[in-house]
């Protein structure tokens, strides 16, 4: 069974900070293209950062400067560090990625069950 968890969510004051980790484990060969996604309450999931399997990145404009998304691929670890948290950052935090698992040799698109962010004062 191939799986992402997630840790680190919390309460943070505004203007804090708080990192984020997505770890994969199961029977995989890799992971490719990883993501970190948000839902606030009454809102869609929307794209918070992605990072490619090259390192490339993108964020969401209201992020850019403030989060930054990395990985440890030896370890099939995903990153996400954010500062100077604003109240409409809070969400919950989900982790995506693309996985290529051991026993099929199939690309999977495996979400994370979700870590909860609060920015409140």
């Amino acid at each position: 069974q191939v799986q992402l968890v997630e840790s680190g969510g919390g309460l943070v004051q505004p203007g804090g900070s708080l990192t984020l980790s997505c770890a994969a484990s199961g029977s995989i060969v890799r992971a490719n293209t990883m993501a970190w996604y948000r839902q606030a309450p009454g809102k869609e999931r929307e794209l918070v950062a992605r990072i490619t399997d090259g390192g490339s990145t993108n964020y969401a404009d209201s992020v850019k400067d403030r989060f930054t998304i990395s990985t440890d691929n030896a370890k099939n670890r995903v990153y996400l560090q954010m500062n100077n948290l604003k109240p409409e950052d809070t969400a919950v935090y989900y982790c995506n990625a693309d996985i290529l698992v051991q026993d099929t040799l199939y690309w999977l698109d495996v979400w994370g069950q979700g870590t909860l962010v609060t920015v409140s004062s």
